[in-house]
């Protein structure tokens, strides 16, 4: 907060091209400030007037009688270097560049915007935008902007807003007002030319009167900032929700290694952040569900959701939602039922969801009894309450669950379908989340038990991060594709386990390998220019005697000249056959926000096919690793089905952890490792197959 503080709540604020026509983008900064009663002192400049209302203009910047903390620019686009560059000598700590004609238009828009960036960098000038809405900071008046969302109320609340996009933020603005949600900053970074979005939510949930952070993201330079953000805000308890538009990837280009063909942008993002507790919504009204859930709900401490409903249909609905998510219903403890049937109808259900049925109408108060019931079970830590209407019923409802929320020790919230404003505005003046449906309601309990989670665990690891070690690697200077010996030495120092293998560079050296090696063995070829061997039908399993191998060597390397007319062929590496376990493939990429991620997957060669890979930023410990496990959509496999063993799940998240150790130790010059398959049994796991590429030495052409 310090380093934005003369930004964020400025004890002086002038506003360069200030007009004397409020309906002006450059005349409403002004009449917002005068409106919401902004304390600090406001600096008009203009040389056209002398006086705008109570206030002196000044016909420049220097002739202002102070250095203003923060200064509007509402200038065109070509004035402002010159502006900030006045700023600069007059001693401004920041900016906020309303003008756009910048990046956003092209290469000459660009030519400016960096002049604008190197004038406020060599003046010290902190910059937000250009082409933004600027800043509100409810809490202390600060209406730094010429947004449509100053027009209306600007309650402060706990919750902080930042937003790439002054628009759509806006919009999403609006609909936080309409909750009742107060925003206690609303802050669009524009072009970030200079202030990005990971500095600006950085500095507002320090503010100890912001609980909770929502952002809205179209793009992301900072990956490693926003972790760092991330894991503040999980020592801190405050969650943080994103809405991050460009799920799909479909201009991604198929890569070299499976890792990098499956490592999309949002793939990683949601693999990165949701391993630091960043909660993802999919739209704007599913982030103020869920910004809303943790403005007002405490943190549940286990997985249990208790529902009770007056439709048994509502309740299928959201005990299928949850279901889908991963969160329990667990069935109520026998006293908890017992309990529930003293009070419910005959025809109602106690088993969760609960009904309370349509005898609800006629005895509003039963509810409360059931839902208090229900949140004394101790294997329920999160409440659901659906009701539909009762518009005759209002403030016996409001009465309700007002005395539910006051002896309540766990968490819950209220899905009201199709109530009336009077019902939703006297619940949140309650302090009571309320949502619009079912599912929405589920997804806002999910959200906070996945945060609650994260934090439990994120807290219980500190010491097991600062444990991992990364090993002294002796990466060759060579760049691109790294040999298969020369890359399994690699690993096995990093204490990677890899299957034995020899190179054999023709078909007598291939024979007295697999003598040496056992029978049966697999033979592979071996070339810088063919990654995927099975691709250019290099590989050969099961081969049982000498002349399996023989033949299987002049197979393979005649398949691979013809797929490959140019490349270079080294021979081939021959292994013995593993034992069966379950294919899994492990990876690491260096990815360009994010710095290096590893990748654990179900596949082997079908891994582009199935898809199904979890990425984290490296390094991992085994802790999460074993996380990126379970969030696997066929994590079952692991358990043993059809005669197949179960995986040693530990073993295999050390396998991970040591490849994500291996990767941070590597930095810049890992360019990508593909271990795939790797198997995996009640043993261990074992790379079977693995491809090595590293980028050049820094500095080297």
């Amino acid at each position: 907060m310090k380093s934005l503080e003369a930004l964020l709540n400025p004890r002086s604020i002038a506003i360069l091209g200030a007009s004397t026509d409020f309906t002006k983008v450059n005349g409403r900064t002004l009449k917002f400030l005068l409106a919401k009663g902004y304390r600090g002192r406001i600096f008009p400049v203009n040389p056209k007037y002398q006086r705008i209302g109570e206030l002196a203009c000044y016909p420049d910047v220097a002739s202002l009688p102070e250095a203003p903390d923060l200064a509007v620019v509402a200038v065109p686009a070509r004035a402002v270097a010159a502006s900030l560059r006045e700023l600069g000598r007059r001693g401004a700590k920041s900016a906020i560049v309303f003008s756009s004609g910048f990046s956003e238009m092209g290469d000459a828009g660009r030519v400016l915007e960096e002049e604008a960036v190197a004038v406020a960098r060599a003046a010290g000038l902190r910059l937000c935008g250009p082409n933004c809405l600027g800043l509100i900071n409810s809490f202390d008046k600060v209406m730094a902007t010429f947004g449509q969302y100053a027009d209306g109320e600007t309650p402060p609340g706990p919750v902080a807003f930042v937003t790439q996009s002054g628009a759509f933020g806006t919009a999403i603005a609006a609909l936080a007002r309409r909750r009742g949600l107060g925003l206690g900053y609303f802050v669009n970074t524009g072009n970030e030319a200079d202030i990005e979005f990971v500095q600006v939510m950085r500095a507002v949930l320090e503010d100890p009167r912001v609980s909770v952070g929502a952002g809205y993201l179209e793009g992301l330079r900072d990956g490693r900032g926003l972790v760092e953000l991330a894991e503040y805000a999980l020592a801190a308890g405050k969650p943080l929700v994103l809405a991050k538009v460009g799920r799909t990837d479909a201009g991604a280009r198929a890569a070299a290694s499976h890792t990098g063909a499956l490592a999309g942008a949002d793939g990683v993002f949601d693999g990165v952040t949701r391993g630091r507790g960043v909660v993802r919504a999919r739209n704007e009204e599913q982030m103020l569900d869920i910004v809303e859930a943790f403005a007002y709900c405490k943190l549940p401490e286990g997985r249990g959701l208790g529902i009770v409903t007056q439709s048994g249909g509502a309740g299928v609905l959201m005990a299928d939602r949850a279901e889908e998510l991963g969160i329990e219903v667990p069935v109520l403890a026998a006293e908890t039922q017992r309990r529930l049937k003293e009070v419910l109808p005959g025809f109602g259900t106690s088993a969760n969801p609960v009904d309370v049925t349509g005898q609800f109408v006629a005895e509003p108060a039963l509810l409360r009894d059931a839902v208090r019931i229900m949140l004394d079970d101790p294997r329920v830590h999160i409440g659901a309450v659906w009701i539909q209407l009762m518009d005759a019923h209002v403030d016996a409802l409001l009465k309700i669950f007002e005395e539910i929320r006051a002896q309540a020790k766990k968490p819950f919230m209220v899905c009201w379908v199709a109530a009336s404003d009077r019902a939703l505005a006297g619940l949140r003046e309650r302090g009571i989340a309320v949502m619009r449906g079912a599912e929405p309601a589920v997804d806002a309990c999910a959200a906070l038990m996945r945060f609650a989670q994260a934090r439990r665990e994120f807290l219980a690891e500190e010491g097991a991060r600062k444990a991992l070690r990364l090993p002294a690697l002796g990466l060759p200077k060579v760049a691109g594709s790294v040999s298969t010996l020369a890359a399994r030495s690699l690993l096995e120092g990093a204490g990677i386990v890899t299957a034995a293998c020899e190179l054999a560079r023709n078909a007598e050296e291939a024979v007295a390998a697999a003598t040496r090696l056992g029978y049966p063995v697999a033979l592979k070829i071996e070339s810088p220019d063919i990654p995927h061997k099975t691709e250019a039908q290099g590989v050969k399993l099961g081969l049982r005697d000498a002349g399996a191998v023989r033949a299987a060597f002049a197979a393979v390397m005649e398949s691979a000249r013809k797929h490959n007319t140019q490349a270079r062929l080294d021979g081939a590496i021959m292994q013995a056959m593993a034992q069966d376990g379950i294919e899994l493939v492990v990876g690491l990429k260096r990815d360009r926000v994010f710095g290096t991620v590893v990748m654990a997957g179900l596949g082997g060669i079908h891994v582009e096919v199935l898809k199904d890979a979890v990425f984290r930023r490296a390094p991992v410990t085994a802790g999460e690793a074993a996380r990126m496990l379970d969030e696997l959509r066929g994590r079952a496999l692991l358990d043993g089905v059809r005669g197949v063993r179960r995986v040693d799940r530990m073993a295999l998240a050390n396998f991970i952890s040591a490849v994500s150790c291996f990767g941070a130790a590597a930095g810049e010059r890992l360019e990508a490792l593909d271990l795939n398959p790797v198997l995996a049994g009640p043993d261990g796991a074992v790379a079977v197959d693995w491809l090595l590429f590293l980028n050049p030495v820094t500095g080297d052409k």
